[in-house]
């Protein structure tokens, strides 16, 4: 890890630990805290060899489900780690995570496993960002606080046609001697896509048409949505894929988010790449950042694709009631590309009813004749 980079990490785990309700003196940060006496039991959950050989990893056959974590709390997870060797293309959309806390009936993390960790075009590229991080080769991790007062479960079910062969898991936490703080809010990802995103014309030339350019979008109409969530809790960030159906720029999208109600928001972006801390369509090359990236940057045509990622680990935005968080796809939605999204907040439960996870052969990209600039023909 550089050195700014590590120094953010710092900096955001010890700001933002105590909002967590983490155990008793653990959440202090990671330097800091280590003068100070914590009030857990390290565990660790993971697909070691209970004989003690060396066959430390799992298989999935296809359509069966693999449990990683079935625990008793209260605890808090505080690092996953997964490696997959599998064969079959697209493993990484074929293999849906889920986890429930507390007896839940409703998932709180349902999502395609390389969406969870910001590859959601289905191929491996390696970054490094605060909560999530892709290392070679092909190693997965999560650094995202997970609270559980009662159980925890985690789950991955192969949703492809072939064996995956080996499945390793890390999954560390620290189970607390008391029970977390009544206000604690449980951790929630949330996967969607719009295959493509509609726009509301192919007629069209270039981004900077009239026609398409002076069209106004102030109540968010037609948005490709990330999260609408109800309860209170917090958003803390998303990780974005965009794969082009259409020719030219597609970033010119507004982030917008509407609080507890809001007919206009009350957070309004300026574009796409905006809103995930780059400027000028991402500049000429891939970057990742403690808090931002765009690790995977794609040219300007029809197939260009994208992978990009916002954490709100500084600063949080609140909800008491409801949040509806999303961005345009292209100026007021003219644009027909393929999006695919994990949102990442905390709130507490009951949580909203997720949207129904789309079947293995709409989750995998590829190009939809949409009209415009470049589509590909019917």
């Amino acid at each position: 890890m550089n050195r700014v980079v590590k120094g953010l990490a710092l900096l955001v785990l010890a700001a933002s630990a105590p909002c967590f309700a983490q155990c008793s003196g653990a959440a202090d940060g990671m330097l800091s805290g280590l003068t100070k006496p914590h009030d857990y039991t390290q565990r660790r959950v993971s697909s070691y060899d209970r004989t003690g050989a060396n066959a430390d990893a799992r298989p999935i056959p296809p359509g069966e489900t693999l449990t990683l974590m079935d625990d008793a709390g209260p605890g808090v997870i505080t690092h996953v780690w997964i490696t997959i060797a599998s064969g079959e293309m697209y493993h990484l959309k074929k293999l849906v995570l889920r986890a429930y806390w507390d007896g839940e009936a409703s998932p709180s993390i349902e999502t395609p496993i390389g969406d969870f960790f910001g590859l959601g075009l289905g191929d491996y590229v390696l970054y490094q960002s605060v909560p999530l991080a892709v290392a070679p080769d092909k190693a997965l991790n999560s650094f995202f606080p997970m609270p559980f007062q009662k159980h925890a479960r985690i789950t991955v079910t192969n949703e492809g046609k072939e064996r995956v062969h080996a499945f390793y898991f890390n999954i560390d936490y620290q189970h607390c001697n008391q029970p977390l703080a009544s206000d604690t809010m449980y951790f929630h990802a949330q996967y969607r896509q719009a295959t493509p995103a509609k726009g509301w014309t192919s007629d069209w030339k270039s981004n900077g048409d009239p026609l398409v350019n002076q069209k106004t979008n102030l109540n968010g109409e037609g948005n490709y949505t990330w999260l609408e969530a109800t309860g209170k809790g917090h958003f803390v960030g998303v990780t974005m894929s965009v794969l082009q159906n259409q020719d030219a720029w597609f970033g010119e999208g507004d982030d917008m988010f509407f609080i507890d109600g809001e007919h206009t928001p009350s957070i309004n972006g300026t574009g796409t790449e905006d809103y995930f801390l780059g400027a000028w369509d991402f500049g000429d090359h891939a970057f990742s950042y403690g808090l931002f990236g765009a690790p995977v940057k794609g040219v300007e045509r029809a197939g260009g694709r994208y992978s990009l990622y916002r954490f709100h680990l500084d600063s949080p935005i609140p909800f008491n009631k409801s949040l509806v968080a999303g961005i345009e796809h292209g100026n007021a939605n003219h644009r027909s590309d393929n999006f695919f999204s994990v949102a990442y907040w905390y709130q507490t439960e009951p949580h909203a009813k997720f949207p129904a996870l789309p079947s293995v052969e709409d989750r995998l990209p590829r190009l939809y004749p949409v009209g415009g600039p470049g589509s590909v023909q019917k």
